[in-house]
């Protein structure tokens, strides 16, 4: 009960304390020496940031620490508001949905590494070169966190039970209403998982993000991850391994600080009738739910906020499902029309350049890209085969065990967080001087890169479970394979779904770093679309860097439209929370 209240008590932004208590002291000086570290950070810098040096001395590491975390989460602020915005639009119309969805499969299919150079020298054309790399590698970051999150925000606003739609009704909730009270709330648990991945999956795309060559120019951002890359080419053991310990560091507090206390309190909004008999639990939670100034600060700056927009947004019209499908005027039509005009001139005029562009590439290099897809297509189906063998069962372990889940989540964030990039070079001479296949290698790291979309929405779908249906599974004693098939797939199939495709498209991304790998001064490739598109980048080939780029982003796009597609419309139809 003691629990309860303090839960209440901080989600409302209220409390019965009139004194400042341990808890307050206690924040109180987490601040101070936050405030402390910023100030020696920035004032022990090592001059030779601003050459943009790579120092592999681990004095450093406070500093890069710093900085990789910044650009984490400006790019993890970005693909929220995105997810949100996008998501909503997708799901809310069914005539945007047919077009945003397409989009969205394009974007998710495109791999960005090899997109990365056409950012950076387009914006050092028109931006000074260190605003222009930072932009670029938070946009890469931003690339590696989006997708799942608004694939998972989507589904559950599709999945979204009909109790709930027709209590929105009732009601007469307006648009805003109707997100902020029903469809956010429902959509939190996936979607914070789906958050956890992201940040993870940040991770592994950072050493890619703080330090590239494109071409003779190579570009350098001080960071966590271009410590570790360059750890990596300098065959620097004990730097990486400073590197790793302050990356597990990071993921540790990260998890305490932020994500477990976000789990516990996103328990709230859970779909269930009868309480959890054992919740998740945070310690940090519960010390912020016991302090008056922590309660003050969330009513200045959350609760207050929250209320000037349910003001100003509340009161506008009751939103009608019906009015999205109404006929349009004809200044709509005509609106339409034009803009569709204005769109096909432009793809017209970047075709025309495109054709010249890839007309100039030998038929020869043609020939080398369908090989690469079909040896590529094959590492992607064995790598998610085997993903799928060991993320589901375990998965549901976590999600089903809070007690469990306080244990293995942190190790879990933690495997995936770490840059296995960063262990590459060591995995690949230790295969090779082992006489085995570079093509396990490859599809290792592949497996790295992406079964965790499939673990994180595996436990997001098992937590999403409300009690009363386990309850009821125990009582109709449903075991073994048979509660599997009534209660567990049924349940987790729409996650399942959203991990699978994310995981399907991560999987192909990864294979730019998992088929073509530079260091020491040899080059190790097989046979792969990904290793023809880190080729054609490290030689400049922007000709065979545009058609293996067109032919990845074609394949995903075709995968997700005739099988991941149709398996979300039957998450929709056929295995709803009702």
């Amino acid at each position: 009960m003691d629990a309860l209240r303090r839960k209440t008590v901080f989600a409302t932004g209220q409390s019965s304390a009139t004194y400042l208590g341990w808890a307050d002291i206690l924040i109180l000086l987490g601040i101070a020496t936050a405030v402390y570290l910023g100030v020696q950070l920035a004032s022990s810098a090592p001059v030779s940031l601003a050459r943009a040096e790579i120092d592999l001395n681990p004095q450093v590491l406070p500093y890069y620490a710093l900085q990789s975390v910044g650009r984490m989460a400006a790019a993890y602020l970005l693909s929220v508001l995105f997810s949100l915005v996008y998501g909503y639009m997708a799901a809310r119309s069914r005539s945007a949905e047919r077009v945003l969805l397409p989009v969205l499969d394009v974007l998710q299919s495109v791999p960005i590494l090899s997109f990365l150079p056409v950012v950076v020298l387009g914006l050092t054309a028109i931006l000074p070169q260190a605003t222009a790399v930072e932009i670029a590698a938070i946009v890469l970051i931003f690339t590696s966190q989006v997708w799942n999150m608004t694939y998972s925000f989507y589904q559950s606003l599709r999945t979204l039970p009909r109790e709930l739609r027709e209590a929105a009704s009732v009601f007469r909730f307006n648009w805003w209403w109707r997100f902020r009270r029903m469809e956010l709330p429902f959509a939190s648990i996936g979607l914070l998982w789906n958050s956890i991945m992201s940040w993870a999956g940040g991770w592994f795309f950072l050493m890619a993000a703080e330090i590239f060559t494109v071409g003779d120019k190579d570009f350098r951002l001080p960071g966590v991850g271009s410590y570790l890359q360059e750890a990596a080419n300098a065959n620097d053991t004990t730097a990486i391994v400073w590197g790793v310990l302050t990356l597990v560091l990071i993921v540790v507090l990260l998890d305490q600080l932020v994500w477990r206390p976000l789990l516990v309190w996103v328990q709230k909004f859970k779909l269930e009738t009868v309480e959890d008999d054992n919740p998740p639990t945070s310690w940090f939670y519960s010390l912020l739910s016991g302090s008056r100034l922590a309660n003050w600060l969330n009513q200045v700056l959350v609760v207050n906020v929250v209320r000037a927009v349910d003001r100003r947004l509340g009161k506008a019209r009751r939103f009608e499902p019906a009015e999205l499908d109404r006929p349009l005027h004809w200044t709509q039509h005509a609106a339409r029309f034009l803009a569709l005009l204005i769109f096909i001139l432009i793809v017209l005029a970047l075709g025309i350049e495109l054709v010249g562009l890839l007309l100039s590439v030998p038929l020869a290099e043609y020939g080398r890209i369908a090989a690469g897809t079909v040896a590529t297509a094959l590492r992607v189906i064995t790598a998610m085969l085997i993903a799928i063998a060991w993320t589901i069962p375990l998965g549901v372990l976590i999600g089903s065990s809070p007690r469990l889940a306080n244990i293995l989540q942190p190790l879990v964030q933690i495997a995936a967080s770490i840059p296995a990039t960063a262990f590459f070079p060591l995995i690949v001479l230790a295969i090779v001087s082992n006489g085995v296949s570079l093509n396990v290698a490859a599809v290792l790291l592949m497996l790295l890169g992406t079964q965790w979309y499939i673990l994180f929405n595996v436990i997001a779908g098992t937590s999403a479970i409300p009690k009363d249906l386990r309850d009821m599974s125990d009582l109709m004693r449903f075991k073994g394979w048979r509660r599997w098939r009534k209660l567990i797939l049924p349940s987790l199939f729409p996650y399942l779904i959203t991990g699978l495709i994310t995981a399907s498209g991560g999987a192909w991304n990864a294979s730019i770093v998992a088929e073509y790998a530079e260091f020491g001064q040899q080059t190790y490739d097989v046979i792969g679309l990904g290793a023809l598109i880190s080729e054609a980048t490290a030689k400049g080939d922007f000709g065979l860097l545009t058609a293996a780029t067109l032919t990845m982003i074609i394949v995903v796009v075709c995968i997700n439209r005739y099988f991941w597609r149709r398996l979300y419309r039957l998450a929709e139809e056929k295995y709803r929370m009702e």
